[in-house]
């Protein structure tokens, strides 16, 4: 049987790197980190993700910035085929007004046949009838 798959979207991988006692769903994130270094479950990302995740952490840690993005792309997480996943982002822009950016996330999710994986509770609701998308969390590994 082959591992579920997971799109962990920016809100997701942020906290990989900027846990805090603050922060929501922490401990969840981190769940979906050791599932998937145990080979419990597969993730994919859309290849947006690091220019998103580093301008947000450019925002909030600029002194750290740069070592902070370098410890997620040593997490090699595989990229989604943009051509593959590109269409399908444009469709859920126009039917839903969310951003190409999110969109992208939520697409590679609905291609691969995955689940997206948010902690913007907002966009989940907002898109609920697309379908392959939960909120952090409400994530468990059997999607």
């Amino acid at each position: 049987m082959t591992a579920p798959l997971f799109v962990p979207d920016a809100s997701v991988l942020l906290k990989w790197v900027l846990a805090s006692a603050d922060e929501e769903d922490v401990a969840r994130a981190f769940e979906i980190r050791a599932a998937w270094l145990d080979g419990r479950c597969q993730l994919i990302v859309p290849s947006l993700w690091v220019f998103e995740v580093g301008n947000i952490l450019t925002l909030k840690r600029p002194r750290v910035a740069s070592q902070l993005l370098a410890v997620l792309v040593a997490c090699q997480l595989t990229e989604a085929d943009a051509a593959r996943i590109t269409g399908r982002a444009c469709a859920l822009c126009a039917k839903h007004g969310v951003t190409f950016y999110d969109a992208a996330y939520h697409a590679a999710a609905l291609e691969y046949g995955g689940t997206l994986v948010t902690a913007d509770g907002r966009y989940a609701a907002r898109t609920a009838s697309s379908g392959s998308v939960v909120r952090l969390r409400d994530w468990t590994l059997s999607g």
